[in-house]
């Protein structure tokens, strides 16, 4: 089955009645728990940035004390799935300071593992794949948060994984 395009869609559904989009939308979030979970945070999240950010760092806190240390492979595969659970958050809301906000904070919380990340490799460039990720976001904003920003970067950067 082809689609339409994104325009040809929403003139589509500007011909809707409210009813009937109203339908359409709850069918959309029957299909995926992704689509149910965008579309908790447009109608609930989207208004409040401060209080969807501060959610996810108790989360993200949380998902790091639960982390089994014992063996690298374990912790590698908890920090991939924390990882993967920002990136979708981060997709959800769609701004650079959510982004970096997120990210500055899966970093410190990196930071405070107790495991020696220098011995794993996949560690280290998983690290230095989110500074550059951090990085690309602060380029996108305005000089003055770009500074105050790379500010943040660099007093938590204190840890180096090179």
């Amino acid at each position: 089955m082809k689609s339409n395009s994104l325009a040809q869609l929403k003139k589509e559904l500007q011909t809707l009645p409210p009813t009937q989009l109203v339908d359409t939308l709850l069918r959309l979030g029957k299909f995926k728990k992704e689509n149910k979970e965008l579309l908790h945070y447009l109608l609930f999240e989207e208004a409040d940035e401060e209080n969807y950010i501060k959610n996810i760092k108790d989360e993200i806190s949380f998902d790091f004390n639960a982390i089994n240390y014992s063996n690298v492979y374990y912790a590698k595969k908890s920090i991939r799935k924390i990882l993967r659970s920002i990136n979708k958050y981060i997709k959800y809301s769609g701004k650079p300071q959510t982004s970096i906000e997120l990210l500055l904070h899966f970093i410190e919380e990196f930071q405070g593992m107790p495991i020696a990340v220098e011995k794993s490799l996949a560690l280290a460039n998983l690290y230095d794949a989110q500074i550059k990720k951090i990085n690309k976001e602060i380029s996108k904003l305005h000089e003055d948060l770009q500074y105050d920003y790379q500010k943040l970067l660099t007093t938590s950067r204190s840890f180096s994984t090179k």
